[in-house]
C-alpha cells in the first residue's frame, strides 16, 4: 500500500492511497475459507462447498469489505503519523466506473486542513471585568425574606393588605378550579388589592386575571393551568376566601441563626448579614466570572482572524449530515456553526500552547465539591468524606457526566489563566446596577 499527500494550497490536500492485491489478498482468502468450512448450500456436505462457489457468491463483497477496512485503518494511521491537523473528516472523491474486479485499486480523499494562526493574550483594548457588591439595601431585604419565610402564621378574621389569604380560584368556562395562597405584596392590580382587603372567610371575590400579580408565572400558578395558557390570559375568575393569616416575621436569635447555618455559625445580626452579603458575593462572582469568559471569547473570535476550508466544510456538513442537505443549507449550516469552530480552534491552541490539562485526581476533587455545594443547598452542610468518595466514584463512572464536568474545569482553567495574562479592568457595582448595565433591564 502506497498513501501520499497532495497540498492543494494552506486549507486543502488531497490524500492518494493505492491499495495491491498484496494489501488484501491473505485476508480475503483466509475469510473466504472460514465461509467454506460453515456454509450451507443445498447439494454439499458441510464444508465441502468448492471453493470456487464461495468466491463466486462471496468474494466481491469480502473483497469491498477488507479494502475498506484497510483505508480506514492506514487513512487514520497515516494521517495521526504524519499530524496533519484536519477538520471534519476526509471525505472521499468520487470515481466514475469504478471497477472492484480489477487487482489495483485507487482512492484519493479530500482533507480540510486546520488553519495556522496565532492568538495573543494581550489584548489590546482592556476588557471589563465585573465586581458584583450585595448593597444594604439587598442585605436588607434578604434579612426580611428569611423572617418571613421562617415565622409563623397568625390566623386573622380580615383581610389586611400584609396578609396571606388561601383560597379557590373558579372559573367553569375555562375549567378552572385551583387552591392557591395569594401573598398580597405580590398583587399588582390595586383593585385586586381594594376588592380582597376587608373580606372575610367565605367571602366570594371576582378578581380580573390581567395585571393580576407582579409576577407573570404567579398566575399559571394561581389558576393551574400551563404557561400557554396563562400568558397574556384576560378574563374574570371567583376566589373564595378559605383561610386568612397574617406572617410574623421570625426572631433574629441564635435559634434561627443556627437553622440557618449550623450552631454558633453566626451569632448576632451583624454577623448574619454579613454572612448574607459574603454569600451573595460568592453567587454574584459566578455570574461575573460568566459574562468574563463569555467577553473574552467573543474579543478572541472577533480579534483573532485566519481562514477556514469552507467549501470543504460545506461539501462535508452536506455529506455528513442526519438529513440530505443542498448545497444551500449546507452553506447556511456551515454559517451557523462557523463562529463556534472558530472559538473551537482558538481554544484548541490556548490550551496547546499553555500546556493546560485535567488531570484524573483533580476532575475528581472538582465532582466532590460540586456534590458537596450540591448537598448544601439540601442542608447537608458537612457530608463524610467516604461519602463524598463513593458519590464521586459513581459520578466518574458516568461517561456523559465526566465529559461534563471536564468542560467545566477546563473553563474553570482557562478563566484562571485569562485573568492572569488578559488585560483587564476591574468594574465594581451592585448586582441590579449589574443587571441593568449587561441585560438592559
Amino acid at each position: 500500500m502506497n498513501i501520499t499527500k497532495e497540498q492543494v494550497d494552506d486549507l486543502n490536500a488531497i490524500v492518494k492511497v493505492a491499495i495491491t492485491k498484496d494489501d488484501y489478498q491473505e485476508n480475503v482468502e483466509k475469510i473466504l475459507k472460514d465461509y467454506r468450512k460453515q456454509a450451507n448450500i443445498p447439494g454439499f456436505r458441510k464444508g465441502q462447498v468448492p471453493i470456487g462457489l464461495i468466491k463466486k457468491q462471496y468474494g466481491k463483497a469480502v473483497l469491498v469489505d477488507e479494502v475498506n477496512k484497510l483505508l480506514q485503518d492506514n487513512l487514520n494511521k497515516y494521517l495521526t503519523e504524519e499530524k496533519l491537523d484536519v477538520l471534519g473528516n476526509p471525505l472521499p472523491k468520487q470515481q466514475d466506473n469504478f471497477d472492484w474486479d480489477k487487482e489495483e485499486f485507487d482512492f484519493e480523499f479530500e482533507l480540510g486542513l486546520a488553519p495556522s494562526f496565532e492568538v495573543s493574550l494581550q489584548t489590546k483594548k482592556p476588557i471589563t471585568s465585573y465586581k458584583i457588591v450585595a448593597d444594604q439595601k439587598m442585605i436588607d431585604e434578604q434579612v426580611e425574606r428569611i423572617q418571613k419565610q421562617y415565622g409563623k402564621l397568625v390566623s386573622k378574621k380580615e383581610v389586611s393588605k400584609v396578609d396571606e389569604i388561601s383560597g379557590l380560584f373558579k372559573n367553569e368556562a375555562e375549567e378552572i378550579e385551583n387552591r392557591f395562597v395569594i401573598e398580597l405584596d405580590k398583587v399588582k392590580s390595586k383593585k385586586a388589592t381594594d376588592a380582597l382587603v376587608g373580606k372575610k372567610v367565605g367571602d366570594v371575590v371576582t378578581l380580573s386575571t390581567k395585571g393580576l400579580f407582579k409576577e407573570d408565572h404567579l398566575l399559571t400558578h394561581a389558576l393551574g393551568v400551563s404557561a400557554e395558557k396563562g400568558e397574556g390570559l384576560n378574563i374574570d375568575v371567583e376566589f373564595e376566601i378559605q383561610e386568612i393569616n397574617e406572617r410574623e416575621p421570625a426572631n433574629l436569635d441564635q435559634e434561627l441563626f443556627d437553622k440557618l447555618f449550623g450552631k454558633d455559625t453566626v451569632k448576632s445580626e451583624e454577623e448574619l448579614k454579613a454572612k448574607i452579603k459574603e454569600d451573595s458575593e460568592k453567587q454574584f462572582e459566578q455570574q461575573a466570572d460568566q459574562k468574563l469568559l463569555n467577553d473574552i471569547t467573543e474579543y478572541f473570535i472577533e480579534n483573532t482572524k485566519f481562514d477556514l476550508p469552507v467549501e470543504f466544510l460545506t461539501k462535508w456538513i452536506k455529506m455528513t449530515g442526519e438529513n440530505p442537505l443542498t448545497e444551500d443549507e449546507a452553506s447556511e449550516e456551515f454559517q451557523k456553526s462557523e463562529k463556534g469552530l472558530r472559538y473551537q480552534l482558538i481554544e484548541g491552541k490556548i490550551i496547546q500552547e499553555n500546556e493546560i490539562q485535567v488531570q484524573f485526581e483533580e476532575l475528581k476533587e472538582f465532582a466532590k465539591g460540586f456534590i458537596k455545594s450540591q448537598m448544601a443547598q439540601y442542608g447537608q452542610l458537612n457530608p463524610e468524606e467516604a461519602e463524598l468518595d463513593s458519590i464521586a466514584a459513581r459520578v466518574m463512572g458516568n461517561q456523559d457526566e465526566v465529559k461534563r464536568l471536564s468542560e467545566q474545569l477546563m473553563s474553570q482553567k482557562l478563566l484562571t489563566l485569562y485573568k492572569e495574562k488578559v488585560n483587564l479592568k476591574t468594574k465594581e457595582l451592585t448586582y441590579d446596577k449589574f443587571v441593568s448595565e449587561v441585560y438592559g433591564s
